[in-house]
Protein backbone atom coordinates (compact mmCIF):
# COMPACT_ATOMS: atom_id res chain seq x y z
CA UNK A 1 0.00 0.00 0.00
CA UNK A 2 1.60 3.28 -1.10
CA UNK A 3 0.56 6.68 -2.39
CA UNK A 4 -1.93 8.50 -0.23
CA UNK A 5 -2.36 8.60 3.51
CA UNK A 6 -5.07 6.23 4.78
CA UNK A 7 -6.56 9.00 6.93
CA UNK A 8 -6.52 12.76 6.68
CA UNK A 9 -4.51 15.13 8.85
CA UNK A 10 -7.66 16.45 10.53
CA UNK A 11 -9.34 13.06 11.01
CA UNK A 12 -8.30 13.02 14.68
CA UNK A 13 -11.76 12.11 15.93
CA UNK A 14 -11.92 9.00 13.76
CA UNK A 15 -9.99 7.31 16.58
CA UNK A 16 -10.86 9.07 19.84
CA UNK A 17 -8.40 7.00 21.91
CA UNK A 18 -5.44 8.07 19.77
CA UNK A 19 -6.80 11.62 19.63
CA UNK A 20 -6.92 11.89 23.43
CA UNK A 21 -3.50 10.29 23.78
CA UNK A 22 -2.05 12.70 21.21
CA UNK A 23 -3.57 15.72 22.89
CA UNK A 24 -2.89 14.87 26.54
CA UNK A 25 0.29 12.76 26.21
CA UNK A 26 1.97 13.64 22.91
CA UNK A 27 5.29 12.36 24.25
CA UNK A 28 3.82 8.83 24.30
CA UNK A 29 2.50 9.09 20.74
CA UNK A 30 5.79 10.58 19.51
CA UNK A 31 7.77 7.82 21.24
CA UNK A 32 5.62 5.01 19.90
CA UNK A 33 5.66 6.34 16.33
CA UNK A 34 9.44 6.89 16.47
CA UNK A 35 10.08 3.34 17.67
CA UNK A 36 8.06 1.76 14.86
CA UNK A 37 9.31 4.10 12.13
CA UNK A 38 12.94 3.64 13.19
CA UNK A 39 12.40 -0.14 13.30
CA UNK A 40 13.49 -0.35 16.91
CA UNK A 41 16.63 1.79 16.62
CA UNK A 42 14.96 4.42 18.81
CA UNK A 43 13.02 3.26 21.86
CA UNK A 44 9.62 4.66 22.78
CA UNK A 45 10.94 5.60 26.21
CA UNK A 46 14.03 7.35 24.87
CA UNK A 47 12.14 9.35 22.26
CA UNK A 48 9.27 10.13 24.63
CA UNK A 49 11.67 11.49 27.26
CA UNK A 50 13.56 13.54 24.68
CA UNK A 51 10.26 14.93 23.41
CA UNK A 52 9.09 15.84 26.93
CA UNK A 53 12.42 17.46 27.79
CA UNK A 54 12.58 19.57 24.62
CA UNK A 55 8.90 20.43 24.84
CA UNK A 56 9.01 21.63 28.44
CA UNK A 57 12.38 23.42 28.21
CA UNK A 58 11.63 25.35 25.03
CA UNK A 59 8.13 26.21 26.20
CA UNK A 60 9.46 27.62 29.48
CA UNK A 61 12.44 29.40 27.91
CA UNK A 62 10.89 30.79 24.73
CA UNK A 63 7.13 30.54 25.18
CA UNK A 64 6.78 28.13 22.25
CA UNK A 65 7.50 24.45 21.89
CA UNK A 66 10.19 23.14 19.58
CA UNK A 67 9.31 19.46 19.91
CA UNK A 68 8.21 19.52 16.28
CA UNK A 69 11.91 19.71 15.37
CA UNK A 70 12.40 16.06 16.34
CA UNK A 71 9.02 14.66 15.33
CA UNK A 72 8.96 16.03 11.78
CA UNK A 73 11.96 13.83 10.94
CA UNK A 74 10.01 10.70 11.80
CA UNK A 75 7.13 11.88 9.60
CA UNK A 76 9.61 12.18 6.74
CA UNK A 77 10.91 8.64 7.38
CA UNK A 78 7.34 7.30 7.52
CA UNK A 79 6.49 9.00 4.22
CA UNK A 80 9.63 7.59 2.60
CA UNK A 81 8.99 4.05 3.86
CA UNK A 82 5.46 3.98 2.44
CA UNK A 83 5.89 6.42 -0.45
CA UNK A 84 3.31 8.79 1.00
CA UNK A 85 2.55 12.22 -0.38
CA UNK A 86 4.04 15.30 1.22
CA UNK A 87 0.62 16.59 2.15
CA UNK A 88 -0.66 19.19 2.87
CA UNK A 89 2.83 20.78 2.94
CA UNK A 90 6.41 20.24 4.16
CA UNK A 91 6.70 17.81 7.11
CA UNK A 92 8.16 20.40 9.48
CA UNK A 93 5.38 22.85 8.65
CA UNK A 94 2.76 20.18 9.28
CA UNK A 95 4.28 19.45 12.69
CA UNK A 96 4.70 23.13 13.55
CA UNK A 97 1.15 24.20 12.70
CA UNK A 98 -0.81 20.97 13.41
CA UNK A 99 1.47 19.07 15.77
CA UNK A 100 -1.04 16.90 17.65
CA UNK A 101 -2.97 16.15 14.47
CA UNK A 102 0.24 15.13 12.67
CA UNK A 103 1.27 12.78 15.48
CA UNK A 104 -2.19 11.20 15.52
CA UNK A 105 -2.23 10.82 11.73
CA UNK A 106 1.13 9.02 11.81
CA UNK A 107 -0.08 6.74 14.62
CA UNK A 108 -3.26 5.89 12.66
CA UNK A 109 -1.24 5.32 9.48
CA UNK A 110 0.93 2.72 11.19
CA UNK A 111 -2.11 1.06 12.76
CA UNK A 112 -3.86 0.94 9.36
CA UNK A 113 -0.77 -0.71 7.88
CA UNK A 114 -0.95 -3.58 10.35
CA UNK A 115 1.10 -2.42 13.33
CA UNK A 116 -0.17 -2.43 16.88
CA UNK A 117 1.77 0.71 17.71
CA UNK A 118 1.24 0.35 21.46
CA UNK A 119 3.19 -2.95 21.43
CA UNK A 120 6.41 -1.42 20.12
CA UNK A 121 8.76 -2.69 17.46
CA UNK A 122 10.02 -5.94 19.03
CA UNK A 123 6.57 -7.34 19.81
CA UNK A 124 5.24 -6.36 16.39
CA UNK A 125 8.21 -8.03 14.73
CA UNK A 126 7.75 -11.26 16.70
CA UNK A 127 3.95 -11.41 16.22
CA UNK A 128 3.82 -10.60 12.54
CA UNK A 129 7.19 -10.61 10.75
CA UNK A 130 5.56 -10.00 7.36
CA UNK A 131 4.39 -6.59 8.49
CA UNK A 132 7.84 -5.34 9.42
CA UNK A 133 10.05 -6.68 6.66
CA UNK A 134 10.39 -5.57 3.07
CA UNK A 135 8.69 -7.76 0.45
CA UNK A 136 10.87 -10.39 -1.18
CA UNK A 137 12.20 -9.58 -4.63
CA UNK A 138 11.45 -12.26 -7.18
CA UNK A 139 14.55 -13.49 -8.97
CA UNK A 140 16.81 -10.63 -7.96
CA UNK A 141 18.86 -8.70 -10.46
CA UNK A 142 20.28 -10.63 -13.38
CA UNK A 143 22.70 -9.20 -15.85
CA UNK A 144 23.45 -10.98 -19.06
CA UNK A 145 26.64 -10.12 -20.76
CA UNK A 146 27.80 -11.41 -24.10
CA UNK A 147 31.53 -11.14 -24.35
CA UNK A 148 32.76 -12.26 -27.74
Amino acid sequence: MSGGWTTGLLDCFSDCEVCCLGFWCPCVVAGRVAEIVSKGHTSCFQQGCLYALINSYTHLAFGITCAFCITCGFRTKLREQYELEKKPCNDCCVHFFCHSCALCQEYRELENRGFNVALGWERNASKNPGVVTAPAVQGGMNRQTDYK
